[in-house]
């Protein structure tokens, strides 16, 4: 399984792109801006979009990819979302004010887009891919997601804050690689608590739910451009981020845009 990262800042600026992960060039986990990387074949060869909530940095890429590709499709574009998601998507998104309703376009027995609504616990299946629906905590309905093709899970948390039932489910997998959010610094760990994000104060914590003896490299994602270097400065200055040095409890690094894994 190839995992291409798109995105992973949680805001634009230069060569900054938000969250969106290419499973295999057949999926898309979140579209956030950076969906704007791939050419028209890649983006035509993207049969699923998994969306761990509504928030833009999130789904900005997503109308626009549409209407990139649509005559290019012979099959709608399925995109595999919570309720709330979906709702949110209708109302605000694709609702013939900001962008067309691609649920009835160029026919509502044939659209380009098509919904499927998820919930958390539930496995998704999409040829030898295998998705489970992870819990997640933010401010809208969210979730994060494991997805294996049966050599260990490429983990992400979504967007989310201090998640117990995620890590009760994360210890009973077999972990390849974790990607979790950390979106402020400690500075302004209030904002983060409010909005439902981690600063690594929290992030320190989070990670002592890890079972003991598990070991995977973990990846910090959705760092604001202006605080990336302090937030992995925080980070280091409890858990360092090479993997052989002394004292090392976490093989901890930072995500960036161009990275793939194959796991």
């Amino acid at each position: 399984m190839k995992v291409r990262v798109l995105g992973c800042s949680g805001a634009i600026s230069k060569d900054c792109r938000t969250t969106s992960f290419l499973i295999d060039g057949d999926m898309l986990i979140d579209a956030g801006t950076g969906v704007g990387d791939l050419t028209p074949d890649e983006m035509s060869g993207i049969e699923h979009v998994l969306l761990t909530h509504s928030h833009l940095d999130h789904v900005l890429a997503l109308p626009l990819m549409v209407d990139a590709i649509a005559a290019r499709r012979t099959a709608p574009l399925q995109i595999h979302a919570l309720a709330g998601t979906i709702a949110a998507l209708k109302m605000h998104i694709f609702n013939d004010v900001i962008w067309p309703d691609f649920t009835r376009i160029p026919t509502p027995e044939a659209p380009f887009v098509t919904f499927h609504e998820i919930q958390v616990g539930q496995t998704l299946q999409f040829g030898r891919k295998l998705v489970e629906v992870l819990p997640a905590v933010h401010t809208v309905p969210a979730v994060g997601y494991a997805v294996t093709a049966g050599n260990g899970c490429w983990v992400f948390t979504g967007d989310t804050e201090r998640n117990p039932a995620f890590w009760d489910r994360l210890n009973q997998l077999n972990v390849a690689m974790l990607v979790i959010e950390t979106a402020f610094s400690n500075r302004e760990k209030d904002l983060a608590q409010r909005s439902l994000h981690l600063s690594p104060h929290v992030l320190a914590d989070e990670l002592d739910c890890i079972a003991p003896g598990a070991g995977y490299p973990i990846y910090i994602t959705h760092t604001k451009p202006a605080e990336t270097e302090l937030i992995m400065a925080e980070i280091q200055c409890f858990d360092q981020t090479l993997a052989n040095g002394p004292h090392v409890t976490h093989d901890i690094r930072w995500l960036r845009a161009g990275q793939e894994f194959e796991l």
